[in-house]
């Protein structure tokens, strides 16, 4: 029996582009089998919320497109109004590394943005930060017991006499020893952590702690790359060394140097700084159909202003971009950034295959629920973040970024290894979309997160910053949405604004890639 919605509850579905053969639909809970739409397409069956029906009838192995793309091909025939279910979706090939356009299409430079700024803390070496925090970093996972006992007593009795220091944080990681240390890939972990170690919003303030006989000692973690690491002799404590009786006189010896930092960074001050000081990360998690439509293209359009404003921002992913790589070579500046771009690509399939898997094994469970089907759905997307802007660099992972404009700096998608080598980069402040909701922040940077759906905007409503949800219901626009997070980096930027993750202490640990070889 044919039966339509209430008009309080009219069938709403998105096609994003003239060529699409698919619609996501829009309405909570989804869409009963028998919902008839305006222009006479009837559903077949149930169809949950951002999965994905039909237009017409596909055949047996017929190209199933979206945002204008293929993304997959029909396993059976599929009907006008019937669910394509994500196991009726065969993975096309990834597009080829060795054939493809290179600046063939370098999008012309967006009118200047000027006159926005934001209160930030100027560093000696010139960067600026959005918090004032102190690190502590260290070169082997086997001293992160007694630093984070040492960061608990330093936030009890030492933080509250330096009010102007946001926090301290413990640079944690699994790395440092039982590695092979000179293995070729052992590059991407330790400029990582000597990246780390330079994040404008730790102030310039370098303080590390080792054991003494790890794989990695300071010299080879302060040296790493070419920005040498000064620090005075006792900035580096070594647990192992001789003048230590017992647990306690190390703490105390940490403390007694932590205090010193902290004293300086103290006496810093928020000062008014050109937009074009922001180091901005791009990042999505938990992502769903609704991602490339609502929130992605929302952030996309931020990022266009904050190019636009001279400042540096950042997408990422390796995996969620691979599939939708021919749409960004184009957009390379000139050959050599896309020459770069298919450089990283490249060696994420060999370090991928070397594991005997490919990047299909991205899309998680939680993704299909949400209605995206493959990675190819998925890169689609997850792209719509980098905005229109021409690629003007790119980085190998956890290499520091020393230009403005629109950088890719290759990460795996995990969000904690994404957000780590992030931070490496110099990554000040992170905008994270999501549609199925996560908890994720980072205590050395704010998080802002940007939900795709109004269902999540309302049900964590004390976790989510941006409801981009209202793109897909036509209560607000892109720009209106993009616009709104733009102004929104600048007050949390200045320090104006706690994101929720800062205001709950939500803080997810470090997680250094490292490629290479465990020993």
């Amino acid at each position: 029996m044919k039966r339509s919605i209430d008009a309080h509850s009219k069938p709403l579905t998105i096609k994003v582009n003239s060529a699409d053969n698919v619609a996501i639909v829009v309405n909570s809970g989804g869409l009963p089998a028998g919902t008839v739409f305006d222009d006479g397409l009837i559903l077949r069956e149930h169809v949950p919320q951002g999965h994905k029906l039909a237009l017409v009838d596909l055949a047996q192995g017929a190209p199933i497109t979206r945002y204008g793309e293929v993304i997959g091909y029909t396993v059976r025939p599929i009907p006008r109004g019937g669910w394509i279910e994500e196991s009726l979706v065969r993975l096309p090939e990834a597009p080829p590394l060795d054939s493809l356009p290179l600046a063939t299409r370098v999008p012309a430079p967006l009118p200047p943005l000027e006159g926005y700024t934001f209160e930030g803390y100027r560093n000696p070496d010139g960067t600026v930060g959005t918090k004032n925090m102190l690190a502590i970093v260290q070169t082997v996972q086997c001293v992160a017991g007694v630093v984070d006992y040492a960061v608990k007593r330093i936030k009890a009795e030492l933080l509250p006499k330096y009010p102007n220091v946001d926090g301290v944080v413990a640079l944690n990681h699994i790395y440092g020893c039982g590695v092979a240390i000179n293995a070729a890939a052992a590059v991407v972990p330790i400029r990582t952590l000597h990246n780390l170690a330079l994040n404008p919003n730790f102030g310039n303030e370098v303080f590390v702690v080792s054991l003494g006989c790890e794989k990695l000692p300071p010299d080879r973690l302060l040296n790493e790359g070419g920005i040498p690491i000064k620090v005075a002799e006792n900035d580096v404590i070594c647990l192992q060394d001789d003048n230590f009786s017992g647990f306690e006189s190390m703490i105390a010896a940490i403390m007694t140097r932590a205090e010193t930092h902290l004293a300086r960074l103290n006496r810093r001050r928020r000062e008014s700084c050109p937009a074009s000081d922001l180091i901005v990360g791009l990042q999505c998690g938990g992502s769903d159909a609704f991602s490339g439509v609502t929130a992605n293209p929302a952030v996309g359009f931020a990022a266009d202003l904050l190019v636009r404003a001279g400042a540096t921002v950042m997408f990422s992913e390796v995996s969620e971009v691979r599939d939708a790589i021919h749409l960004l070579t184009p957009r390379a500046v000139n050959e050599d950034i896309g020459r770069a771009l298919l450089r990283e690509m490249a060696w994420y399939d060999d370090y991928l295959a070397q594991g005997e898997t490919n990047r299909a094994a991205n899309t998680t469970p939680g993704n299909k629920k949400g209605g995206l089907a493959n990675i190819v759905e998925k890169s689609l997307g997850s792209i719509a973040k980098s905005g229109t802007s021409a690629i003007v660099g790119v980085l190998a992972p956890g290499e520091k970024v020393t230009q403005k404009g629109l950088i890719f700096a290759a990460t795996p998608a995990s969000d904690f290894v994404c957000g780590t080598q992030q931070l490496a980069s110099g990554m000040t402040l992170q905008v994270f979309t999501t549609g199925r909701g996560t908890p994720y922040g980072l205590e050395a940077a704010p998080v802002i997160k940007v939900a795709t759906r109004r269902d999540l905007a309302a049900r964590w409503h004390d976790l989510m910053e941006v409801d981009a949800g209202t793109i897909a219901t036509g209560e607000a626009g892109i720009e209106e949405v993009g616009w709104e997070i733009f102004h929104l980096i600048l007050e949390v930027a200045s320090g104006h604004k706690k994101t929720w993750a800062d205001r709950w202490g939500l803080f997810n640990s470090l997680a250094v890639f490292n490629p290479a070889p465990v020993t």
